[in-house]
């Protein structure tokens, strides 16, 4: 069994938009499951989504029992967090939640694009 965090921009679960950023994404859909099998869709807000802090939505999603985090865009600073918290780390992806899960199962999405921070709303990378 597994537990995969989605960094999303709204609240649909599965027809969720990817966010670009996983730490000021309003919610997170967190999906559980086993082998090819989805087992539980939850969706959760982000509490930090107004106050973004450097370094604190890594400790809120290991609280979730987070296996996998998948997000559009991080920081190298934050994909070590959440190594340190011995959660896999897959970016650089955007469409709905549903197409990348089943992207991720197929074994195309893996691997970590650090986020070049060079957007207006900064994720705490300088």
């Amino acid at each position: 069994m597994k537990r995969i965090a989605f960094s999303c921009e709204d609240n649909r679960g599965l027809q969720s938009e990817m966010s670009m950023h996983f730490g000021r994404c309003p919610n997170y859909t967190l999906i559980e499951i086993e082998g090819p099998e989805v087992k539980n869709v939850e969706v959760i807000e982000n509490p930090y989504f107004s106050n973004h802090l450097p370094g604190v939505v890594p400790g809120f999603i290991n609280e979730q029992n987070v296996n996998v985090m998948i997000a559009g865009g991080m920081g190298p600073r934050a994909v070590q967090m959440f190594e340190d918290f011995g959660i896999e780390v897959a970016t650089g992806v955007c469409g709905k939640v549903e197409n990348v899960l089943k992207a991720y199962l197929e074994g195309k999405v893996k691997g970590t694009i650090p986020c070049s921070h060079d957007h207006h709303d900064s994720c705490g990378g300088h």
